[in-house]
């Protein structure tokens, strides 16, 4: 009898160590498996912050030399315009992360003031190269379009986030690759069918798109704070002296979480203008100088890199106004406005001057 009560004792022992062991080892992949993830975090927060860091800008004039160089091409009219939109959208595709519009897997999916910044970018690639098809590269309004510019301008329209079938980055390659073989036909000497006209009609029209750009990008950032408008829809009426302005107003502000998307977007886009107009400054010397406007380009240059400073702090602030706290948007709108009036400036002095 009492042996038979020392083996029983002996078996719950034992269901209790094997029941311990079986909370041990759970506990251990647990811990084990709560490492792993908090490692991975660790990783793509550092990942994260690295792709995150914004471009440095390029010397124009100088990388469109080397780039005529290497690939053995002649300067002309109108390369460095060209060579320096490809960079531009090169630097997309090309910067530490790659391009992070379309990423479906973290940390570019946790990341949203870089693919705003694409966005900035890309606007002004797009205009641009629709301004070559339209403008720089046509003696006038009957003139045939370039065939390679043609096919490039619609891959810088595809759709920004579209990760397969085709993906985003595939179709901005096949615009690069097209803008080459128009500047490769532009270089060549022995082959007349590829042109770039820099006159001053051509110029002014690509600013008037730039100028509406910067335009709708002010009013953006200065509504981080709310701002009270008229409405400015016009009412219907039976002609023009009938129409007037609706004299309702109301509040207009950008919503909270969208603020530092419209800001990391304007310095997108006040990166990629100010690379833009340091070549217009290069190929379009004679006309700025005859139209006593290269310091007008100069100084529109000056603001749109002074928007592109160094930010210190670790997110956008939204203060008010006059406030305690600084409101980075109102910075921003600041230059974006100086720029655009410079620009206004500018495009009369092509007209008139």
């Amino acid at each position: 009898m009492l042996d038979w009560k020392n083996r029983a004792t002996n078996s719950l022992d034992g269901a209790d160590k094997a029941s311990g062991g079986g909370r041990s080892g759970g506990s251990l992949i647990a811990r084990a498996l709560g490492g792993l993830i908090g490692a991975y975090l660790l990783i793509a927060l550092v990942v994260g912050w690295y792709w995150s860091q914004e471009p440095s800008a390029f010397q124009v004039q100088q990388h469109a030399q080397n780039a005529a160089q290497q690939a053995q091409r002649q300067m002309v009219t109108g390369y460095t315009s060209v060579e320096t939109l490809k960079q531009v959208a090169s630097t997309l595709l090309d910067k530490p992360g790659g391009y992070l519009s379309n990423d479906l897997a973290p940390p570019g999916l946790w990341l949203d003031n870089m693919p705003s910044w694409e966005y900035g970018v890309l606007v002004q690639v797009r205009d641009f190269s629709r301004a070559l098809r339209k403008d720089f590269a046509r003696s006038q309004s009957q003139s045939t379009e370039d065939p390679d510019l043609a096919k490039a301008e619609p891959r810088f329209h595809f759709d920004n986030k579209s990760w397969a079938l085709p993906a985003s980055e595939s179709e901005y390659r096949e615009g690069i690759k097209s803008l080459d073989r128009y500047l490769a036909r532009l270089a060549d000497p022995a082959q007349r069918n590829a042109q770039f006209y820099a006159r001053a009609d051509n110029l002014n029209n690509w600013l008037g798109d730039a100028g509406t750009r910067l335009g709708s990008l002010s009013q953006r950032l200065s509504a981080s704070v709310g701002q009270v408008r008229l409405n400015e829809k016009l009412q219907v009426g039976n002609d023009a002296e009938e129409s007037g302005l609706i004299g309702e107003g109301g509040v207009y502000e950008t919503p909270w979480l969208q603020i530092d998307n419209v800001f990391y977007e304007a310095r997108g886009q006040a990166w990629a203008l100010a690379h833009l107009l340091r070549a217009i400054e290069v190929d379009f010397a004679d006309v700025l100088a005859k139209k006593n406007a290269t310091v007008s380009v100069r100084q529109i240059i000056r603001e749109l890199e002074a928007a592109q400073a160094t930010l210190w702090s670790p997110m956008i602030l939204n203060g008010s106004g006059y406030g305690v706290l600084a409101n980075h948007s109102l910075v921003m709108a600041n230059y974006i406005s100086r720029a655009n009036a410079g620009m206004i400036d500018l495009r009369q002095l092509l007209s008139q001057g």
